[in-house]
């Protein structure tokens, strides 16, 4: 199938193209400034080195500018930057009306948190009178038998509770071939045939009703749209890790989204959850082989959108908030974790990028899933060569001034993404209400940048660990997930984070030996590292989160409606409304 034509009014090589200029524009006073820093006095092998390090991490800092500020740009000239992007979700339905599968992966979890959400958004669709175009289906992959019983006791007693409304339907399959990749396809290929479209859940996945009619508009307005991804931000947390995480991601991701999504056009991502697709399409050009070792290919999302690309069908991110949620590891521990098996996945598109058949966007965007991993190593490189390089004596010559100024625009461009999120905020008030107003956000912003000050650096040594491992043959699969709130013990967190916190302190040692200036220049990377295991417990200490709470300091906007009358709950709250019983059909074990 050729590809669908541009969408009227879109230009995707001239967008493509200043896209690419803006990237231009972020590195060259970058390289400009590295130049003077290093070239003074000579090059050392340790200062080559450093260059060669830092050029292999500029693209990433480039991307992450250039996205955020076409983003913030939308953000505040169009009045809905969603619909925009994705102008289906706008458009007059072009065909008849689909139905829809909401498909939700299970695998070893407590349904007593996974059903509640699905209650609500089944309430939702029904009282929109829409309930007869849905069906709900439970894909589990749940292997141990106490949990399949538990499991099974819990899906049939929430049919019970909600008989003859929207049809509930349960199947477990006999292995597990291909992890969820594997189940999604198995589903499609057995059980998925009255249905058109799928609405793709996690078991911590939570839409509104209005969420995913939007999504299924934009579906029937155009039959060449294969699937339309929706921004996710996290549901409200009661610890303080994923609280400050999801603070700064929420913003992040609502500008790079929104950036990326003005050039990428047809060519968007897929998350593997809280989005939609046509099963046709994605059953005939989405199934994953295995890869040349005959291992399953862990992260499969975007190697399914990259397939239904180079097949001439369009896929769309719609940057949208409202009504698309999920839950993020409870603890540092939890969130390290994810990181290893994200990378494991992504490292493996090595063996696809150049695979015959894929459009070149596609295999930018293998390419740059890969670079967000691999420049963790080259962080870490850099900083052990600027501690070789200072024991030595070649940084004697090195001008303290620019290399400030190198440090700091270097950061303010990785961070460059969150910026613009809370710049959006603060430049238009009422966009900024629903988070208690600007002040609130000034505190929210400040506690998550302290934060992420500390935990990044963290998270880049455990990569490049990760990575270390993985180029040695470790294979650490894909194991169920914790989703459970907890506290982390100090002797815990000592286990797990001893080599970075003996990295910090080892390379801050050195640096002191140098110099003071040398130290207090390495400080924002080095203060994560050696407050690594202070840090893992206290973000995860009830008393802490607590005192965030209380203070309501990166409060969300589903939070702050959440304490709020009901009365005063809006549809983009709808999520966070308790959920009733409503009426369902009992459920089909198949």
């Amino acid at each position: 199938m050729t590809p669908p034509p541009p969408w009227p009014g879109e230009r995707p090589a001239l967008r493509r193209a200043a896209f690419l200029l803006l990237c231009l524009v972020a590195a060259l006073p970058l390289l400009a400034l590295l130049w003077r820093v290093l070239a003074p006095g000579g090059w050392t092998g340790w200062e080559v080195a450093i260059a060669a390090l830092y050029v292999g991490t500029l693209p990433w800092t480039a991307i992450c500018v250039a996205n955020s500020l076409i983003g913030l740009v939308l953000l505040l000239a169009k009045a809905d930057a969603p619909a925009f992007l994705v102008p289906q979700v706008a458009a007059v339905p072009a065909g008849p009306r689909l139905r829809t599968a909401i498909a939700v992966c299970i695998r070893n979890e407590a349904m007593e948190t996974v059903l509640p959400p699905l209650a609500r958004l089944l309430d939702g669709l029904e009282a929109a009178g829409e309930g007869g175009r849905f069906t709900l289906w439970f894909l589990s992959d749940t292997r141990d038998p106490e949990h399949a019983a538990e499991e099974d006791a819990a899906i049939a007693a929430f049919a019970a509770q909600r008989a003859g409304g929207i049809s509930i339907r349960h199947r477990r399959r006999a292995g597990n071939a291909g992890f969820k990749a594997g189940n999604v396809m198995d589903f499609m290929d057995h059980h998925a045939g009255d249905h058109d479209l799928a609405l793709m859940l996690d078991a911590d996945s939570e839409m509104s009703a209005a969420a995913v009619l939007r999504l299924v508009r934009g579906m029937e307005a155009d039959p060449r749209l294969a699937l339309i991804q929706q921004l996710i931000v996290g549901r409200p947390a009661p610890r303080a890790f994923p609280r400050l995480f999801q603070y700064g991601m929420r913003a992040g991701m609502r500008a790079w989204a929104t950036g990326q999504g003005w050039w990428q056009l047809d060519d968007g991502p897929y998350w593997g959850h809280n989005a939609i697709l046509r099963i046709a399409p994605f059953r005939e050009h989405a199934r994953l082989a295995p890869l040349p070792d005959g291992s399953a290919i862990l992260s499969h999302d975007q190697v399914e959108a990259v397939r239904l690309h180079a097949a001439g069908w369009r896929v769309r991110c719609l940057p949208a908030e409202e009504g698309s949620l999920e839950g993020n590891p409870p603890a540092l521990p939890e969130f390290l974790a994810r990181d290893v098996r994200w990378g494991a996945g992504n490292m493996q598109y090595r063996h696809l990028v150049f695979r015959p058949g894929l459009r070149p966007m596609g295999r930018w965007q293998l390419a740059q899933a890969m670079l967000l991993f691999l420049c963790a190593p080259l962080w870490v490189g850099m900083l052990l060569a600027a501690v070789g390089n200072g024991l030595t004596g070649g940084g004697a010559a090195t001008p303290m001034g620019a290399l400030a100024a190198l440090l700091a625009l270097t950061w303010l461009g990785n961070a460059a993404p969150k910026l613009c999120g809370f710049a959006e905020l603060l430049l238009r008030p009422d966009r900024a209400a629903p988070y208690g107003g600007c002040a609130a956000v000034l505190r929210g912003a400040a506690a998550e940048i302290l934060f992420s000050l500390l935990m990044e650096p963290v998270s880049l040594v455990n990569k490049s660990i990760a990575l270390g491992r993985l180029a040695l043959g470790a294979r650490d699969g894909w194991a169920p997930q914790n989703r459970e709130d907890r506290g982390v013990a100090w002797a815990d967190a000592a286990r797990l984070l001893w080599p970075h916190t003996l990295l910090g302190l080892g390379c801050a040692a050195a640096l002191a030996g140098v110099s003071l200036s040398s130290l207090l220049l390495a400080l924002p990377f080095l203060a994560g590292p050696v407050l690594a295991v202070p840090l893992c417990v206290w973000t995860a200490a009830p008393g802490f989160s607590d005192w965030l709470r209380r203070h309501r300091i990166a409060a969300t906007p589903e939070e702050l409606a959440a304490l709020r009358p009901a009365t005063a709950l809006g549809t983009a709250q709808a999520p966070m409304a308790p959920g009733g019983a409503g009426a369902q059909d009992a459920p089909h074990h198949v």
